[in-house]
């Protein structure tokens, strides 16, 4: 973070006008001269002896201490850039961002109640996006290191929404979120370690880290001390899907009894048919999972294929299209439309679907991705090609 701090602080601190006063002297040109090519170069060391050399001959000018505040920071002497950054900001209250530097140096010596007013500042007013990111990871910090957790979430959320697509962003938010969640369920821990919140918390927890006995074992007390809580008859048919698919499958009806509004129960079921080839009963399925939530993208795919299984090609369409639309990098609607086009004698259409599909199959290979998702954003099994099917 810092070294990013550190040229968004050049940015704003270097210039033309760096001095406040016209250079009579020969020797403040020449090490003026030095300083600013040592700082743009990235030689702090040669840069900082420069500017002392400037603060030695005239100790009145602000942009100089702003300068040394600048390079000190960068080389982590924090305690010397605090110093140098509040004797510009008394010479010259008002010199840009000084007083935001300042505030994140106080942040990286942990002096997080001083630190506090100008990160706040510095993030409100800010009009430059990768200033305001960095002044708000260090009111983030702040905020954290103070356990004020409700300020430090709404600045996290702030960010995320700002930077949706920054890695450090997201980096901490996730960090942020898990210490939270941590800390939460060791509470409910102490507070409450039989109970079914207990019980169910740590049957998700095995569930996402592939434990799946101990996930079932979990979530069978759980309905032992509630047989009829929501949700726990399909993670216990998530959990035994790999297992045992007709177990699961009678999780996945018992589900369905509770709640009918229960679309990946529905959805599941679906998908257990449409793989034993029991056509009739998966589109019932797939369309009872599309009855209430219409932008379930797994489950416009898996009706889509499974009308074109049942010969109906031109019922399939809108389902497959309805699933490009909400995700357009999905290869394997793509395919599917293809296999439409295909049964329909459309072979033009059926060779763009081919292309598209060829083009995203290539991108991701290409892409370096760690783990294979089971899961879609709604947590329920992927639809992915048969195998063989891929031309």
């Amino acid at each position: 973070m810092r070294r990013a701090l550190i040229f968004l602080g050049l940015l704003c601190l270097s210039g033309a006008h760096l001095l406040a006063q016209p250079f009579d002297n020969s020797q403040l040109q020449r090490y003026s001269e030095e300083g600013e090519r040592a700082l743009a170069e990235k030689r702090y060391p040669e840069a900082e002896k420069a500017y002392e050399k400037l603060r030695q001959l005239d100790s009145g000018i602000a942009e100089v201490h702003g300068k040394l505040g600048l390079i000190y920071f960068q080389q982590g002497k924090f305690a010397q850039a605090v110093l140098a950054l509040r004797q510009a900001l008394k010479l010259k209250p008002n010199l840009l961002n000084a007083d935001s530097l300042l505030a994140m140096s106080l942040s990286e010596l942990g002096h997080y109640d001083e630190a506090l007013p100008g990160l706040q500042t510095g993030f409100r007013r800010s009009s430059d996006p990768a200033l305001r990111r960095m002044i708000g990871l260090q009111l983030q910090r702040s905020y954290t290191g103070l356990q004020r957790d409700r300020e430090a979430v709404e600045v996290t959320l702030e960010l995320t929404r700002l930077y949706p697509q920054d890695p450090e962003v997201l980096y901490h938010a996730a960090r942020l979120s898990a210490n939270f969640a941590y800390l939460a369920m060791r509470k409910l821990s102490l507070v409450a370690p039989t109970s079914v919140w207990m019980r169910q918390a740590a049957g998700e927890t095995y569930e996402s880290q592939g434990h799946h006995d101990l996930a079932i074992r979990e979530y069978r007390q759980v309905l032992a001390l509630d047989p009829r809580r929501p949700g726990i008859h399909f993670r216990l048919g998530r959990a035994l899907l790999s297992r045992s698919p007709t177990e699961a499958l009678k999780e996945f009806e018992q589900e369905l009894e509770l709640d009918p509004t229960n679309a990946n129960a529905a959805y599941e079921l679906a998908e257990i048919h449409r793989k034993a080839g029991q056509l009739d009963r998966a589109q019932k399925f797939f369309e009872a999972a599309l009855r209430n939530y219409p932008d379930f993208e797994e489950a416009q795919l898996g009706l889509g294929r499974v009308l074109i299984a049942l010969k109906k090609p031109d019922t399939a369409l809108p389902h497959l299209r309805k699933a490009i639309s909400l995700n357009p990098e999905n290869e394997v609607a793509y395919y599917q439309l293809s296999q439409a086009h295909k049964a329909l004698g459309s072979a033009t259409e059926q060779q763009k679907a081919l292309t598209e599909f060829q083009r995203l199959r290539s991108q991701k290979s290409r892409q370096q991705e760690p783990v294979k998702q089971a899961l879609s954003p709604r947590e329920v099994t992927r639809q992915e090609l048969d195998p063989g099917a891929v031309p």
